[in-house]
């Protein structure tokens, strides 16, 4: 028979890493909304006064074969690192998230056979 403090105790650390999986979930989807800023949004590159205007990465055709400081602002292996950093943290985040919703749900389904087999017994 399970005792009642290890059960709680049980359910707290199922609850504790599906907060940590919730937590690096987050932190991937902010990963992404910034590689899409970086994507997406139009940029400036310069100093002080003299700033030259670049279209977002995302619309620009033959960004390399202009001779302007845009294509060595925001070139792709900066954004490719933003996404190949973002895929293990979603998958660790995930696989946390779904060993603690798991492992809560089957703390509650072994209480509630322990309290039927009770039941059945008296």
């Amino acid at each position: 028979m399970r005792s009642l403090p290890y059960d709680i105790e049980f359910r707290a650390r199922a609850r504790r890493t599906q907060g940590w999986g919730l937590g690096l979930l987050a932190v991937a989807g902010l990963m992404w909304i910034w590689l899409a800023v970086l994507l997406f949004a139009p940029y400036e590159v310069g100093e002080y006064g003299d700033n030259d205007a670049c279209k977002s990465r995302w619309t620009t055709q033959n960004l390399h074969d202009d001779s302007s400081d845009c294509a060595d602002e925001r070139d792709w292996p900066e954004l490719l690192a933003v996404l190949g950093g973002s895929v293990p943290v979603a998958v660790v985040g995930a696989v946390l998230y779904t060993s603690g919703s798991v492992s809560h749900r089957m703390a509650e389904h072994l209480a509630e056979v322990t309290r039927l087999n009770q039941a059945a017994r008296s």
